[in-house]
Protein backbone atom coordinates (compact mmCIF):
# COMPACT_ATOMS: atom_id res chain seq x y z
CA UNK A 1 0.00 0.00 0.00
CA UNK A 2 0.94 3.59 -1.13
CA UNK A 3 1.75 5.47 2.05
CA UNK A 4 -1.02 7.74 3.64
CA UNK A 5 -3.49 7.79 6.24
CA UNK A 6 -6.62 5.94 4.56
CA UNK A 7 -8.21 5.53 7.92
CA UNK A 8 -8.39 7.26 11.60
CA UNK A 9 -8.88 5.20 14.76
CA UNK A 10 -9.45 7.65 17.68
CA UNK A 11 -10.67 5.94 20.69
CA UNK A 12 -10.80 8.59 22.99
CA UNK A 13 -13.40 10.77 21.68
CA UNK A 14 -17.17 9.05 19.91
CA UNK A 15 -16.89 7.91 16.43
CA UNK A 16 -19.77 9.94 14.49
CA UNK A 17 -19.15 9.11 10.67
CA UNK A 18 -16.78 8.33 8.34
CA UNK A 19 -17.63 9.92 5.02
CA UNK A 20 -15.80 9.86 1.77
CA UNK A 21 -12.36 11.81 2.98
CA UNK A 22 -13.38 13.02 6.14
CA UNK A 23 -13.47 10.94 9.72
CA UNK A 24 -15.77 12.83 12.31
CA UNK A 25 -15.63 12.57 16.25
CA UNK A 26 -17.66 14.03 19.23
CA UNK A 27 -16.18 16.61 21.11
CA UNK A 28 -18.50 17.22 24.00
CA UNK A 29 -22.28 18.17 22.75
CA UNK A 30 -21.68 20.87 20.41
CA UNK A 31 -18.76 20.38 18.46
CA UNK A 32 -17.16 17.78 15.86
CA UNK A 33 -13.24 16.67 15.48
CA UNK A 34 -13.41 16.63 11.64
CA UNK A 35 -9.83 14.74 10.21
CA UNK A 36 -9.02 14.84 6.62
CA UNK A 37 -7.94 11.21 5.10
CA UNK A 38 -5.39 11.02 2.33
CA UNK A 39 -9.24 9.17 0.49
CA UNK A 40 -10.17 10.31 -2.57
CA UNK A 41 -13.31 9.60 -3.73
CA UNK A 42 -13.83 9.17 -7.87
CA UNK A 43 -17.36 8.77 -9.84
CA UNK A 44 -18.98 8.84 -6.12
CA UNK A 45 -16.42 5.79 -5.19
CA UNK A 46 -14.18 5.99 -2.62
CA UNK A 47 -10.55 4.40 -3.92
CA UNK A 48 -8.36 1.66 -2.39
CA UNK A 49 -5.52 3.81 -2.24
CA UNK A 50 -4.75 6.83 -0.64
CA UNK A 51 -3.10 9.85 -2.28
CA UNK A 52 -0.02 11.05 -0.11
CA UNK A 53 -0.74 14.01 2.19
CA UNK A 54 -3.81 14.68 0.33
CA UNK A 55 -5.26 15.43 3.87
CA UNK A 56 -2.65 17.82 5.01
CA UNK A 57 -3.40 19.83 1.97
CA UNK A 58 -6.87 20.56 1.75
CA UNK A 59 -7.06 21.36 5.71
CA UNK A 60 -4.25 23.90 5.08
CA UNK A 61 -5.73 25.17 2.05
CA UNK A 62 -9.56 25.58 3.56
CA UNK A 63 -7.97 27.04 6.71
CA UNK A 64 -6.27 29.57 4.57
CA UNK A 65 -9.48 30.18 2.80
CA UNK A 66 -12.10 30.75 5.58
CA UNK A 67 -9.10 33.04 6.81
CA UNK A 68 -9.37 35.14 3.86
CA UNK A 69 -13.07 35.21 3.61
CA UNK A 70 -14.24 35.02 7.41
CA UNK A 71 -15.08 38.78 6.87
CA UNK A 72 -18.22 37.69 4.14
CA UNK A 73 -19.93 35.24 6.15
CA UNK A 74 -19.97 33.32 9.40
CA UNK A 75 -17.89 29.37 9.37
CA UNK A 76 -17.88 26.38 11.52
CA UNK A 77 -14.43 27.25 12.91
CA UNK A 78 -13.53 27.65 16.50
CA UNK A 79 -10.07 27.94 16.84
CA UNK A 80 -9.09 25.26 18.89
CA UNK A 81 -6.06 23.14 18.52
CA UNK A 82 -7.02 19.78 17.53
CA UNK A 83 -3.95 17.75 19.14
CA UNK A 84 -5.45 18.87 22.68
CA UNK A 85 -8.63 17.00 22.32
CA UNK A 86 -7.25 13.74 21.74
CA UNK A 87 -4.52 11.61 23.54
CA UNK A 88 -0.88 12.13 23.09
CA UNK A 89 -0.81 8.55 21.53
CA UNK A 90 -3.32 10.22 19.30
CA UNK A 91 -2.17 13.18 17.86
CA UNK A 92 0.15 12.15 14.78
CA UNK A 93 -3.78 10.88 13.16
CA UNK A 94 -4.59 14.73 13.77
CA UNK A 95 -1.88 16.96 13.58
CA UNK A 96 -1.66 19.19 10.25
CA UNK A 97 -5.24 17.07 9.09
CA UNK A 98 -7.68 17.86 11.34
CA UNK A 99 -9.92 20.86 12.90
CA UNK A 100 -11.67 21.35 15.94
CA UNK A 101 -16.00 23.01 14.58
CA UNK A 102 -18.74 24.30 15.86
CA UNK A 103 -21.60 21.31 15.45
CA UNK A 104 -24.03 22.98 12.98
CA UNK A 105 -27.66 21.03 11.03
CA UNK A 106 -26.12 20.84 7.43
CA UNK A 107 -28.14 21.52 4.45
CA UNK A 108 -29.77 19.37 2.23
CA UNK A 109 -28.17 20.76 -0.53
CA UNK A 110 -24.83 21.30 -1.90
CA UNK A 111 -24.06 24.73 -3.71
CA UNK A 112 -22.47 24.38 -6.90
CA UNK A 113 -21.58 28.02 -8.84
CA UNK A 114 -20.11 27.52 -12.11
CA UNK A 115 -18.21 29.82 -13.97
CA UNK A 116 -16.78 27.49 -16.88
CA UNK A 117 -18.64 24.78 -18.39
CA UNK A 118 -17.34 21.68 -17.95
CA UNK A 119 -17.42 18.00 -16.14
CA UNK A 120 -21.57 16.94 -15.57
CA UNK A 121 -22.85 20.98 -16.76
CA UNK A 122 -20.96 19.92 -20.13
CA UNK A 123 -22.35 17.01 -20.56
CA UNK A 124 -26.10 18.07 -19.77
CA UNK A 125 -25.57 21.39 -22.00
CA UNK A 126 -24.85 19.23 -24.88
CA UNK A 127 -28.38 17.02 -24.04
CA UNK A 128 -29.88 19.86 -23.16
CA UNK A 129 -28.85 23.02 -23.90
CA UNK A 130 -28.70 24.18 -20.04
CA UNK A 131 -27.69 23.28 -16.88
CA UNK A 132 -29.55 22.61 -14.15
CA UNK A 133 -32.48 24.38 -16.21
CA UNK A 134 -30.84 27.44 -16.63
CA UNK A 135 -30.82 28.09 -20.11
CA UNK A 136 -27.54 29.01 -21.83
CA UNK A 137 -26.38 30.09 -25.04
CA UNK A 138 -25.74 28.02 -28.17
CA UNK A 139 -22.47 26.73 -29.58
CA UNK A 140 -20.68 26.87 -26.24
CA UNK A 141 -17.30 24.72 -26.27
CA UNK A 142 -16.18 22.89 -23.31
CA UNK A 143 -14.39 24.53 -21.18
CA UNK A 144 -15.59 27.71 -22.21
CA UNK A 145 -15.88 30.66 -19.68
CA UNK A 146 -19.48 31.15 -19.18
CA UNK A 147 -21.30 34.63 -20.10
CA UNK A 148 -21.81 35.07 -16.22
CA UNK A 149 -21.54 32.94 -13.21
CA UNK A 150 -24.39 30.61 -12.12
CA UNK A 151 -25.60 28.34 -9.11
CA UNK A 152 -26.54 25.16 -9.82
CA UNK A 153 -27.78 23.23 -6.45
CA UNK A 154 -27.54 19.27 -6.10
CA UNK A 155 -29.39 16.91 -3.47
CA UNK A 156 -26.33 15.00 -1.30
CA UNK A 157 -27.04 11.71 -1.67
CA UNK A 158 -25.70 9.05 0.75
CA UNK A 159 -22.73 6.82 0.11
CA UNK A 160 -22.38 5.20 -2.65
CA UNK A 161 -25.00 6.69 -4.75
CA UNK A 162 -24.79 9.97 -7.13
CA UNK A 163 -25.48 13.71 -6.06
CA UNK A 164 -28.01 14.85 -8.37
CA UNK A 165 -28.69 18.27 -9.80
CA UNK A 166 -31.60 19.80 -9.47
CA UNK A 167 -33.22 23.52 -10.48
CA UNK A 168 -33.30 25.93 -7.98
CA UNK A 169 -37.12 25.84 -7.67
CA UNK A 170 -36.51 22.22 -6.40
CA UNK A 171 -33.65 23.84 -3.99
CA UNK A 172 -36.17 25.87 -2.43
CA UNK A 173 -38.44 23.24 -1.83
CA UNK A 174 -35.82 21.35 -0.05
CA UNK A 175 -34.44 24.39 1.89
CA UNK A 176 -36.51 26.77 1.97
CA UNK A 177 -36.93 30.24 -1.08
CA UNK A 178 -35.43 32.31 2.31
CA UNK A 179 -32.58 29.86 2.49
CA UNK A 180 -32.07 29.25 -0.70
CA UNK A 181 -31.59 32.70 -1.27
CA UNK A 182 -29.09 33.51 0.45
CA UNK A 183 -26.97 29.96 0.21
CA UNK A 184 -27.14 31.06 -2.99
CA UNK A 185 -25.54 34.81 -2.89
CA UNK A 186 -23.28 33.77 -0.67
CA UNK A 187 -22.08 31.04 -2.50
CA UNK A 188 -21.62 33.45 -5.87
CA UNK A 189 -19.83 35.59 -4.20
CA UNK A 190 -17.46 33.21 -2.01
CA UNK A 191 -16.87 31.38 -5.48
CA UNK A 192 -16.31 35.48 -7.51
CA UNK A 193 -13.62 36.29 -4.72
CA UNK A 194 -12.21 33.27 -4.78
CA UNK A 195 -11.86 33.11 -8.36
CA UNK A 196 -10.35 36.69 -8.85
CA UNK A 197 -7.85 35.88 -6.09
CA UNK A 198 -6.76 32.95 -7.64
CA UNK A 199 -6.26 34.61 -11.16
CA UNK A 200 -4.11 36.64 -9.72
CA UNK A 201 -2.07 33.22 -8.67
CA UNK A 202 -2.45 31.88 -12.41
CA UNK A 203 -5.17 29.46 -11.40
CA UNK A 204 -8.68 29.57 -13.14
CA UNK A 205 -11.16 27.99 -10.76
CA UNK A 206 -13.80 26.76 -12.93
CA UNK A 207 -16.31 26.07 -10.67
CA UNK A 208 -16.75 24.68 -6.53
CA UNK A 209 -18.73 23.32 -4.29
CA UNK A 210 -19.87 24.86 -0.99
CA UNK A 211 -21.71 23.45 1.86
CA UNK A 212 -23.86 25.28 4.91
CA UNK A 213 -25.04 24.55 7.85
CA UNK A 214 -27.20 26.02 10.24
CA UNK A 215 -26.75 27.41 13.94
CA UNK A 216 -29.52 26.71 16.77
CA UNK A 217 -30.80 30.81 15.95
CA UNK A 218 -30.84 29.61 12.31
CA UNK A 219 -28.45 31.39 10.80
CA UNK A 220 -26.92 30.21 7.51
CA UNK A 221 -22.56 28.98 7.99
CA UNK A 222 -20.40 28.44 5.65
CA UNK A 223 -19.06 24.63 7.00
CA UNK A 224 -17.15 21.41 5.52
CA UNK A 225 -13.98 22.43 3.16
CA UNK A 226 -13.82 25.13 1.03
CA UNK A 227 -12.08 25.98 -2.53
CA UNK A 228 -10.06 22.45 -2.36
CA UNK A 229 -8.80 20.64 -5.09
CA UNK A 230 -11.50 18.10 -4.26
CA UNK A 231 -14.50 20.38 -3.82
CA UNK A 232 -12.94 22.67 -7.14
CA UNK A 233 -11.48 22.34 -10.09
CA UNK A 234 -8.31 24.58 -10.50
CA UNK A 235 -6.89 24.89 -13.60
CA UNK A 236 -3.22 26.17 -14.63
CA UNK A 237 -4.19 29.61 -16.53
CA UNK A 238 -0.77 29.10 -18.94
CA UNK A 239 -2.33 26.19 -19.91
CA UNK A 240 -5.72 26.49 -20.37
CA UNK A 241 -7.62 26.71 -23.68
CA UNK A 242 -11.21 26.41 -24.77
CA UNK A 243 -12.61 23.03 -26.62
CA UNK A 244 -10.85 20.76 -23.92
CA UNK A 245 -10.87 19.87 -20.93
CA UNK A 246 -7.64 21.40 -19.63
CA UNK A 247 -5.41 20.00 -16.90
CA UNK A 248 -5.55 20.70 -13.61
CA UNK A 249 -4.54 20.31 -10.03
CA UNK A 250 -7.62 18.69 -8.86
CA UNK A 251 -8.57 14.85 -8.89
CA UNK A 252 -9.50 15.49 -12.72
CA UNK A 253 -6.02 13.50 -13.16
CA UNK A 254 -7.49 10.66 -12.00
CA UNK A 255 -10.78 11.21 -12.88
CA UNK A 256 -9.76 10.98 -16.62
CA UNK A 257 -7.01 7.44 -15.90
CA UNK A 258 -10.44 6.05 -14.71
CA UNK A 259 -12.27 6.75 -17.85
CA UNK A 260 -9.30 4.64 -19.41
CA UNK A 261 -10.29 1.84 -17.75
CA UNK A 262 -12.65 -0.89 -18.08
CA UNK A 263 -14.88 0.13 -15.14
CA UNK A 264 -18.99 0.57 -14.46
CA UNK A 265 -18.10 3.48 -11.89
CA UNK A 266 -19.36 1.21 -8.85
CA UNK A 267 -17.39 -0.46 -6.37
CA UNK A 268 -14.30 -1.78 -6.41
CA UNK A 269 -12.95 0.87 -8.77
CA UNK A 270 -9.53 0.13 -10.44
CA UNK A 271 -6.64 -0.14 -7.89
CA UNK A 272 -4.56 3.41 -8.87
CA UNK A 273 -0.88 2.91 -10.06
CA UNK A 274 1.31 4.14 -7.94
CA UNK A 275 2.73 7.25 -10.42
CA UNK A 276 -1.20 8.31 -11.14
CA UNK A 277 -0.80 8.61 -7.17
CA UNK A 278 2.03 10.47 -6.78
CA UNK A 279 1.42 13.03 -9.73
CA UNK A 280 -2.30 13.44 -8.22
CA UNK A 281 -0.87 14.33 -5.05
CA UNK A 282 1.99 16.64 -6.41
CA UNK A 283 -0.72 18.48 -8.03
CA UNK A 284 -2.43 19.14 -4.85
CA UNK A 285 0.39 20.49 -3.22
CA UNK A 286 1.60 22.85 -6.07
CA UNK A 287 -2.39 23.93 -5.92
CA UNK A 288 -1.84 24.85 -2.05
CA UNK A 289 1.78 26.92 -2.77
CA UNK A 290 0.54 28.70 -5.58
CA UNK A 291 -2.23 29.87 -4.17
CA UNK A 292 -1.05 30.81 -0.34
CA UNK A 293 2.54 31.58 -1.70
Amino acid sequence: MMSGLLETNIKSLPFLHRGKVRDIYAVGDDKLLVIQTDRLSAFDVILDDPIPNKGRVLTAMSDFWFKKFGHLMPNHETGIDPVTVVTPEERAQVEGRAIVVKKFKPLAIEAIVRGYIIGSGWKDYQKTGAICGIALPAGLKEAQKLPETIFTPSTKAPMGAHDENISYAEAEKIVGADIARQVRDAAINLYTQAAEYAATKGIIIADTKFEFGLDEHGTVHLIDEILTPDSSRFWPAASYQVGMSPPSFDKQFVRDWLETQPWDKKAPAPRLPAEVAEKTGQKYAEALRLLTA
